[in-house]
């Protein structure tokens, strides 16, 4: 029927579920030992499939640490495309990052034991240069989404300042809640303290850049 979406195969749940057992086993196994000491053969070894299978899910051992990367690069910019008629730009992410905080959800860094996720970056230099690209990657794509939504030119350099400001914003609020849960502060305050720091943030932010982007129709 037109407009049903298609239901997922035999073949593709067994993928998936084949990459999600990947997934999960290599993640506990870099939080229990550390990202640099552990192998692809080991973990390999662990899922009980071939090496060769763990590359084809994961071309690198980073791709798995990060196995979201291409969710979280393009979730902004998602915001933005799905935004309502009469929302901006800002309203659509800051928007997205309330429901996040709302959720206790991974995006607002407030999920239970997020903190050794952290630690484990914080203590590799290939993950930390990994994050720091992805980082890079998601305000690129949505200066790429801002100015095919607004027809800017290409000289244009205002869709790069809001996707940098908003992107910017969204990292020191994530890992301002990080780095409270793993302090050991309560999750409702940390949340409570996230919700403030974004109406802070709007307050202190100009019109101009709050009704960026704002879609017809409102």
């Amino acid at each position: 029927m037109a407009g049903t979406a298609p239901t997922e195969g035999r073949r593709e749940r067994k993928k998936r579920e084949t990459r999600e057992r990947i997934s999960d086993i290599a993640t506990g196994m870099f939080l229990e030992r550390g990202f640099e000491a552990v192998t692809i053969a080991e973990i390999a070894e662990a899922a009980d499939v071939s090496v060769n299978t763990v590359y084809n899910y994961f071309p690198t051992k980073e791709d798995l640490f990060f196995d979201r990367a291409e969710e979280m690069t393009d979730r902004p910019a998602k915001a933005v495309r799905e935004r309502e008629p009469g929302w901006s730009a800002a309203d659509a992410i800051l928007g997205q990052m309330r429901q996040a905080i709302r959720d206790r959800s991974i995006y607002a860094g407030m999920m239970e034991g997020y903190d050794r996720f952290m630690r484990c970056i914080r203590e590799s230099p290939v993950l930390l240069a990994r994050l720091m690209l992805i980082q890079h990657r998601t305000t690129e794509r949505l200066t790429e989404t801002l100015r095919a939504e607004t027809g800017a030119a290409p000289g244009d350099p205002l869709p790069e300042l809001v996707a940098s400001q908003l992107v910017g914003f969204s990292n020191v609020l994530f890992r301002s809640a990080v780095l409270s849960v793993a302090d050991g502060t309560p999750v409702e305050e940390v949340a409570a303290d996230s919700l403030a720091k974004l109406d802070a943030f709007e307050t202190l932010t100009t019109d101009v850049f709050l009704n960026y982007a704002t879609r017809a129709g409102g």
